[in-house]
């Protein structure tokens, strides 16, 4: 089944759905595709789980495009988080995973607040990270409670990860020739957003004002959606954290042709995965006994950790596949080719970069004759500390610069932006942490700091992730993160570069006190593209 075949059978089921007797407006009972749920409130919020927006992607359903639910009879509990998506879990204390992981995870989680009004209410739509291997919408500090009493309806939901969610294989593209192939996962986030544009309505929530913000691999999905042709209208606003913006972040194969770019295509991959579990030929038979491998044996010893030496087998995440993914973001950035929404984009202070120099005259050498302006920009104490300072090279590299360059190239195309640094630090942590690491500004946008740090919680935590919390939701209303009583934050202007700045002290908005660091590192952006 194409993907257009199997929206038009969604649609069947949505307008079959459709034809009842109407439940009273925004109660805890709501019919959606497939059949009508009962959520559970408590404390002013009203939160569904589990609900699923696909059938399972398993059996004859691994690697397709996700498919209509069943129908169900009766009113199906919407008070228990479904299993996250198939997966080997790395220990993270950003946020752990909440259930255990199966291949059937197609499901999706709302909240909303409890009475709600007739008004029809900004939606937020959340991705989690995890480097599309690991990951999922259970963990508590993604509880979307403090959104819905700011008066969003937050949503949250599950994709494929890993060799589920991003593979290739000649046999795959025998049997469906014409469909999307490869990004399976992407086709999950795709489906998801669809499945808000036809239900939301039902929980209070406007199909025409939708927020998707993500973090990490999450965030990366956020330049997808604003580049791929296939999410066209689904998204109003974006936010990115942690997610990059240029080319090198991933490996970004071709699903077909091989080699580019010295990379063996997605198809290649999935030929040496199936020989690597004893199966051979690229035909109908071969794809038959790939669907039929236990799911523990697709996902093998695949995760966070090891997926730096599985390229000889996984794909390494989302491709180039001509249909989702016609192009890299970065490309289509300089092109025109993305969506004119609002958007509010950053990264950490301590974010995630990978240095393998073992000297300062490596760490150096990419800046060529803008050498001596890096090295005060990156090492102002002299240290010599070749870890320290080469780590801030390749974080700025993979993280700082290219929000900046979205922010900056959005910009210059009239859309409205914003930029940030999330700088804070729990005071619990400050003995450990210089700065704010990858994807500790997780809980301070959710506000779920108390999940997060329990007793170590300090009325500082507190206050910025209120305070966070708020220009999130801000932004989800109107495309502006300021409000009332909040520090301004500047819109970003390439010709001032302001941005604001989560310091220790709290939100603070103006020039961007590491704007040598950016300038520098996007010189040396331009000159290896």
């Amino acid at each position: 089944m194409t993907l257009t075949h199997a929206l038009t059978a969604v649609a069947v089921v949505a307008l079959a759905s459709s034809v009842r007797t109407a439940d009273p407006p925004f109660a805890d009972r709501v019919r959606v595709d497939g059949g009508a749920v009962q959520g559970a409130a408590h404390d002013g919020v009203l939160a569904f789980k589990g609900i699923p927006f696909a059938a399972p992607p398993v059996g004859d359903r691994r690697w397709k495009a996700p498919q209509p639910v069943a129908a169900w009879s009766g009113v199906r509990p919407a008070t228990a988080f479904g299993s996250d998506c198939m997966q080997k879990p790395f220990p993270s204390d950003a946020a752990p995973l909440g259930t255990e992981p199966a291949e059937d995870c197609l499901v999706l989680n709302v909240w909303r607040p409890a009475p709600a009004t007739t008004t029809k209410l900004p939606v937020m739509v959340w991705i989690y990270g995890g480097g599309f291997v690991n990951g999922g919408s259970s963990p508590a500090v993604y509880d979307g409670s403090r959104f819905a009493k700011r008066g969003l309806v937050l949503v949250s939901f599950n994709y494929r990860l890993g060799r589920f969610g991003f593979f290739g294989h000649p046999a795959l593209t025998k049997e469906s020739p014409n469909a999307p192939l490869g990004n399976y996962g992407y086709l999950d986030q795709i489906a998801a957003l669809q499945w808000v544009k036809r239900n939301i309505s039902a929980f209070g929530g406007d199909p025409d004002d939708v927020t998707v913000f993500g973090e990490s691999a999450g965030g990366i999905s956020v330049h997808m959606l604003l580049t791929s042709p296939l999410a066209k209208g689904l998204l109003h606003k974006a936010i990115i954290e942690s997610g990059g913006g240029r080319d090198g972040l991933l490996p970004m194969r071709r699903l077909h042709e091989d080699v580019v770019n010295g990379l063996p295509s997605a198809e290649s991959v999935g030929v040496s995965f199936a020989k690597s579990v004893g199966i051979d030929g690229v035909d109908a038979a071969a794809l038959a006994a790939l669907r039929r491998l236990p799911a523990e044996r697709v996902v093998a010893d695949l995760n966070l950790a090891s997926m730096g030496t599985a390229a000889a087998t996984y794909a390494g995440g989302p491709m180039i596949d001509g249909t989702i993914v016609v192009e890299s973001p970065e490309r289509a950035y300089q092109a025109g080719h993305n969506a004119r929404v609002p958007l509010l984009v950053g990264a950490n202070s301590a974010d995630i970069g990978f240095s393998t120099a073992t000297t300062l005259d490596e760490v150096f050498a990419p800046f060529g004759a803008n050498k001596d302006n890096a090295l005060a920009a990156y090492d102002p104490d002299k240290s010599g500390d070749v870890r320290a300072v080469g780590g801030r090279v390749a974080m700025d590299r993979l993280m700082g610069e290219p929000a900046r360059f979205a922010a900056k190239t959005l910009a210059a195309q009239g859309v409205r932006t914003y930029l940030y640094r999330f700088s804070y630090v729990a005071e619990s942590m400050r003995t450990q942490w210089r700065g704010a690491p990858h994807a500790t500004e997780i809980p301070y946008v959710f506000d779920t700091v108390a999940a997060k740090y329990g007793k170590e919680l300090t009325a500082s935590d507190a206050a910025v992730a209120a305070a966070a919390n708020a220009y999130w939701a801000n932004f989800a209303k109107s495309g502006d993160p300021n409000g009332p009583g909040a520090v301004a934050w500047p819109r970003y202007d390439p010709k001032t570069d302001a941005i604001m700045d989560f310091t220790r002290t709290g939100p603070k908005g103006g020039p961007d006190p590491w704007k040598m660091r950016m300038d520098l590192t996007e010189a040396v952006a331009q000159v290896h593209r």
